[in-house]
C-alpha cells in the first residue's frame, strides 16, 4: 500500500506543478478567473529566481514561475504561515516580474500581464464578514467605479485552512485542487476516490507516493517540514512576548491615566485591572511571586501619591481619609520631607 507526502512541501509542491506542465496547467486554469476563450492551453517554465533571500521568509515559500502561449507570466507560491512582509513580498515579485519583461529599448506596449496566486497554509483575514471567504482576488481598479480597471498586475490568495467544499462529491475543479491541497497528508495510505477521477489530479496524487523520491529528496523533505516547525515556533513565541509586553504597558498606562483622573477613581480602576492582570501574571509566573510584586508596587504608588498630595499643601487628615492610610502611617512617609 502506497505512503502519500505532503503535497504543500517544498519539495512536492515543485515536482508536482514545477516539473509537469499539463498539470499546472489544470491548476492554474482552476483557480484564476478567466473566461473560456481565455484559458491557458500550455506554459513554458521560467528558470532563476525574481528574489534574493529574506531571513524571515527564507524556508516558508515554494514556488512555481512559467509563461503561457499568449505570454502572459503566471508566479505560483505555496506560504506556509503568514506573514505581515509576505504580502509585499507578493507585490514586490509580480512588479519585478512584469518590468523584467522588457530589455533596452523594447517597446512598452509588448508588455504582458502577470498573475500571482498565492496558496496560503494560514489564516489571514478574521472579520467576522470574511471569515468563511477563502478566496480573495485583487486587481488594480478604480476606486469611483471598480468596472475600470488596469491591466497588468492581479493576485489572487487562497485561505487553505478556510476552505470547507459544500458537497463532498462535488467535481468542480477548483474543488477537487484544493482538496487534493488540504486533505492529503504525510503518511497517508489513502487519498479521497474523487481525486482519482480526474487525470491531472491522479498525476499530480501518483507523484506523491513516497516510493518515487530517493532518500536524498526524502531527507530534504523532511529538513523543510523541520524548519517550517522552527519558524511557526519562534512566529509563536515572539507573539506571545509581545502580547505580554503589550499587557504590562498596558496595565502602566491605566494606572497613569487613572490617577490623572482623579486618586478615588484612579485607585479604584487601577486595583481592578492589577488585580485581574496580577491573576492571570500570577498564575503563570507563581502567586507567591506576583503578589509579592503587587504589593510592592502598589505602595511604592502609593507613597508617591501621598508625598505629590502633601508637597500640594492638602492636610494630613485629608491625604489619610482619601488613601484608606492611618494618621500614623501617612506621617511615617511624609517624615523625611518635614525634617
Amino acid at each position: 500500500m502506497p505512503h502519500y507526502l505532503n503535497p504543500k512541501n517544498d519539495l512536492t509542491f515543485k515536482k508536482i506543478f514545477g516539473e509537469h506542465e499539463e498539470i499546472c496547467v489544470s491548476l492554474l486554469n482552476s483557480m484564476l478567473p478567466f473566461e473560456e476563450d481565455r484559458k491557458i492551453t500550455h506554459v513554458t517554465y521560467n528558470i532563476g529566481e525574481l528574489l534574493p533571500q529574506f531571513d524571515v521568509l527564507r524556508n516558508s515559500i515554494v514556488d512555481v514561475r512559467c509563461t503561457d502561449n499568449h505570454g502572459r507570466q503566471f508566479i505560483v507560491e505555496m506560504q506556509m504561515y503568514w506573514s505581515n512582509s509576505f504580502r509585499q513580498r507578493v507585490l514586490f515579485n509580480a512588479s519585478k516580474a512584469y518590468v523584467k519583461q522588457l530589455k533596452r529599448g523594447d517597446d512598452i506596449h509588448l508588455l504582458k500581464p502577470v498573475y500571482s496566486l498565492n496558496f496560503v497554509n494560514d489564516i489571514y483575514e478574521y472579520s467576522p464578514e470574511m471569515q468563511h471567504v477563502y478566496y480573495h482576488h485583487y486587481q488594480i481598479v478604480n476606486v469611483a467605479n471598480t468596472n475600470r480597471r488596469i491591466e497588468g498586475l492581479e493576485f489572487v490568495f487562497v485561505e487553505l485552512p478556510k476552505f470547507k467544499p459544500e458537497n463532498r462529491v462535488e467535481m468542480k475543479l477548483r474543488d477537487l485542487w484544493l482538496r487534493f491541497l488540504t486533505e492529503i497528508r504525510n503518511g497517508d495510505e489513502t487519498v479521497p476516490v474523487e481525486l482519482l477521477q480526474e487525470n491531472e489530479i491522479r498525476q499530480a496524487v501518483e507523484l506523491l507516493e513516497e516510493s518515487a523520491y530517493t532518500n536524498a529528496e526524502l531527507d530534504a523533505y523532511d529538513k523543510y517540514l523541520d524548519i517550517i516547525r522552527t519558524e511557526v515556533t519562534i512566529k509563536n513565541d515572539s507573539e506571545r512576548e509581545g502580547l505580554e509586553k503589550g499587557i504590562e504597558k498596558g496595565i502602566e498606562k491605566g494606572i497613569e491615566q487613572g490617577l490623572a483622573k482623579g486618586l478615588e477613581q484612579g485607585i479604584e480602576q487601577g486595583l481592578a485591572k492589577g488585580i485581574e492582570q496580577g491573576i492571570e501574571r500570577g498564575l503563570e509566573q507563581g502567586i507567591e511571586r506576583g503578589i509579592e510584586q503587587g504589593r510592592a508596587e502598589g505602595l511604592e504608588r502609593m507613597k508617591q501619591t501621598v508625598i505629590n498630595f502633601f508637597k500640594q499643601g492638602i492636610p494630613v487628615e485629608t491625604i489619610a481619609s482619601c488613601t484608606n492610610l492611618s494618621i500614623e502611617e501617612v506621617g511615617k512617609i511624609i517624615s523625611p520631607l518635614s525634617d
